[in-house]
């Protein structure tokens, strides 16, 4: 993690886009991560994490570990896309799987 985004919380983002592409999601994505990129070389405690599209739930979730909401709101205001609601999150690390293994159930 960045010294930036270090000891930061980590929110996920809510957006519920009817209709939406994943092209149209991906240039959002962009738009936010620039944000968020620009507020870290401000000194602003902010890192986009990653990104999912539900394309069968119009649904789509972006990660940031941040100092806070107010963070990634402006984030998101300054990149001018919408969204629903930014939740406090906790992020797991994957289970380790050896290589050629699928994952048991």
């Amino acid at each position: 993690m960045s010294e930036a985004a270090e000891h930061a919380h980590t929110y996920l983002v809510e957006h519920y886009w009817p209709g939406v592409t994943a092209d149209e999601f991906q240039a959002a994505t962009d738009r936010v991560r620039a944000s968020a990129d620009e507020l870290s070389r401000e000194g602003t405690r902010i890192r986009f994490l990653h990104s999912t599209l539900v394309p069968g739930d119009e649904a789509a979730f972006c990660v940031f570990a941040a100092a806070g909401t107010d963070v990634v709101e402006e984030a998101y205001r300054q990149a001018g896309v919408p969204f629903e609601r930014i939740v406090d999150a906790l992020e797991l690390e994957p289970a380790r799987v050896p290589t050629g293994e699928m994952p048991r159930p």
